[in-house]
This record gives C-alpha cells, structure tokens and sequence, in this order.
C-alpha cells in the first residue's frame, strides 16, 4: 500500500489537551514534574520526574498528561526529546517546552505515532521550520499542523508492532553494554577494595606525584575559528571514563604551535574542569588517535610516570566515589557553574596498590573494552535496520 495519498496534520488525529494541572492550585500539593532533561534522548524514555512542591514548581510546569500521549520537545527540534507517558506518570506534568499529543484513538494509533515523531523525516521538518540562531525551537502549531501518513488504523496497528519488535532488538543490546559499563566498577573493587576504607592498606599517594610534564588546561578558541581543521575533543566526547564519540568530534583552525602544546596522545588522561556539579570532574582515557586532537579549554589534561600508575587504573579511580568526595570538597561554585583547578586535581588522594596488579586490571579492563566493541558494532548494525524500516515503514513499503 501506498501511502502518499494518505496524509493528514497531526492536529486533525489528536485530541486538546487540558494546559493546567488543577494540582498546582494546592500550595502544597505535590506534583510530578516531566521536564525537557527528563527525556533520555536515545532512548526515547523518561527517565526523571522529580516530584516537586506545587509552589515551588517551575512556571513552565503546567501541563497535565496521562498514559498514551506522546510528548514532542519544541526546543532544540535536532535533538528529538521524545517520549510516550506510560501508566506510571499518568497525571503528571508536563512542561510547556513539550507538545502534548493525545492521538484520537480511532483515527491513529498512540505507537504509530509515536513511532512517526522518532523518523528522520519529521525532525528534519522540525529542524527546518524551526526558529532562533542559538536556541532554536518550533511551536506546538507547527507539530500539529505537520503531516503523518495516515493509513487505516488496522495498518497503523501492524506497522507500529513491527517496529517495536525492532526497537525491543536494540533496547536489549543499549541493555547489555549497560550491563557491561558496570563490570570495571565492580572489578575494581573486588581486587582493590573501597578507596574510602582503603581495607587492602594500599599506600595513599597524590595524584600530582604521579603525573609527568605537569598538568595542562585546554585551549580555548571563538566559534569564528570551528568549522575546519583539528579535531578538538569537548566534554560531550566522553562518558564512564571511556572517549565514546571520537570520529564526530568538531573541528577548529589552529596553529602548529597550538597542536603542540594541546595535542593529545595516546593514555592522557583529561578530566573536566568547569561544568555543573554533576559532571565536574569527568575523565576520560585517551585512545590511539588515527589524526591529530587538542582539547578544549574546560578541561586539564595529564599524563601519568609509568612506573608508578597504569592510565587505566588511575582512570577507573577518578570514577570512584571517594574522589567524587574530593572534588565537591574543592568546588568553587560559581552562577550555574562549579570548577575545580589544577591544585585541586594534584591533590587528589589516590590509593596506589602494586605496579602489576594494576596492570592486571588493565588486562581485565581491556578484554571487556573489546566485548563493548562487538556490541557496539552490533547496535549500529541493529540501528540502520531500524532506520531502513522506518523509512519504509511511513511510506507503506512494509
């Protein structure tokens, strides 16, 4: 069946939705809160509602949803937050950055369209109809007045299953590698013991005794100068410890002596220097580069003496809570910002047990870095089925 002829504006299958939670009349009612950060952007989950205070609740915070509808991010379309309310969050808020699409049950099925909200074709509909340089959004108007393909509610039905059994595939594989981002953690402790009891008696050293060079903050460059040339890793590169999207890094213009004293190599170590207190002080192991990469200027790079420390133990360490604790200690908070700086990262306390056990871990770490690989290879395999299907899907090829 071909589906061209087929299309309506989603507005024509939708149903209105109520723009006020009466719950936030009560002072002191607590609500659930569905914020734009909610959203796991790939996964297409919810996976914070922090209840708040009805009175304390942001101002955005004013729309009731219930099970089935289809939450639409207006903001930053490129990034598609979207998610489905499922019977847990029935009730809750949404925030006005959502478009909240309640599908009418007999003309368009919920999966179907939430489905249809997850294509490349819709969000770059989005993305191209969208407004602002440097915040750029859309208006609930242009989600409703966008067009989905409509065919009879029976096919929808058949398609939406059909994808979903796709996307189950990928949600178990994201699962695994999840499962298998946990297994340093749990190594690390099993051969060297909780650093905050230290039960092993490991001497303590500071992490500035065991570096080589000194410690190095990134380079800093306008947005005049991205766009061509040198890789330059950024915070949002690097997760767990491990650089996890080194082939899209952005690139910047700079000189040759700038590649020399900001290029990276090969079991650097960088941690960051200035963000939210969350994601103050994340780290990440440099792998082997196939180009020259420099760093960007929140970070501070260092490089460890070998014959003390092994890049991937210390790295394993800086994820521990025990320096997490370290790092809050020597915050310097700032408006929406905290940093630490170079004395605060050489001061880290590091337990240090023996050279090979060390390496030993690295071993360990390394035959599983290698099973994440096949996974990976394995999710991307599984994510251009899924695109292939959906583009198929919409213009009724299945």
């Amino acid at each position: 069946m071909n589906f061209a002829s087929l299309c309506c504006q989603i507005k024509d299958v939708v149903l209105n939705v109520t723009s006020w939670n009466p719950a936030r009349d009560g002072y002191d009612q607590i609500i659930r809160y569905i914020d734009l950060s909610s959203v796991n952007q790939d996964t297409k989950t919810i996976h914070l509602n922090e209840p708040v205070v009805a009175h304390e609740s942001p101002s955005r915070a004013r729309q009731l949803v219930q099970t089935g509808d289809v939450l639409v991010s207006t903001v930053r379309p490129n990034l598609n937050g979207v998610a489905i309310i499922d019977a847990s969050l029935d009730g809750a808020t949404a925030s006005t950055g959502f478009c909240v699409l309640r599908p009418d049950e007999e003309k368009l099925d919920r999966a179907y369209l939430f489905h249809w909200v997850k294509t490349s074709e819709f969000i770059s509909d989005m993305v191209r109809k969208a407004t602002g340089a440097s915040y750029p959004a859309v208006s609930d108007r242009i989600v409703l007045e966008s067009k989905i393909s409509l065919p009879p509610i029976a096919e929808q039905k058949r398609i939406a299953a059909i994808l979903d059994k796709a996307e189950e595939l990928r949600g178990l594989r994201r699962k695994a590698l999840g499962e298998l981002d946990a297994i340093p953690q749990s190594i690390f402790l099993e051969m060297f013991g909780d650093p905050v009891t230290n039960p092993k008696g490991w001497e303590t050293h500071l992490l500035g005794n065991l570096t080589v060079e000194g410690l190095q903050n990134g380079l800093y460059k306008t947005s005049s100068d991205y766009g061509e040339g040198t890789p330059i890793l950024r915070i949002d590169a690097f997760y767990n410890g491990r650089v996890t999207k080194l082939d899209s890094l952005k690139r910047v213009r700079i000189s040759l002596a700038e590649q020399e004293t900001y290029g990276l190599q090969k079991d650097d170590i960088v941690i960051n220097r200035v963000n939210s207190i969350e994601y103050l002080g994340k780290s990440a192991l440099i792998p082997r580069l196939l180009e020259p990469v420099i760093f960007e200027s929140n970070m501070i790079r260092f490089r460890l003496d070998r014959k003390y420390a092994c890049p991937r133990f210390i790295v394993e360490f800086l994820q521990t809570p025990f320096i997490k604790s370290q790092i809050r200690t020597g915050t310097k908070d700032a408006v929406n910002q905290s940093s630490i700086n170079q004395q605060d990262v050489k001061a880290f306390q590091i337990r240090v047990p023996p050279l090979p056990l060390q390496q030993e871990f690295a071993r360990r770490v390394e035959a599983i870095e290698h099973l994440k690989t096949t996974h990976r290879e394995s999710l991307a395999q599984l994510n251009a089925l899924f695109a292939s299907l959906q583009h198929r899907a919409f213009r009724g090829e299945l």
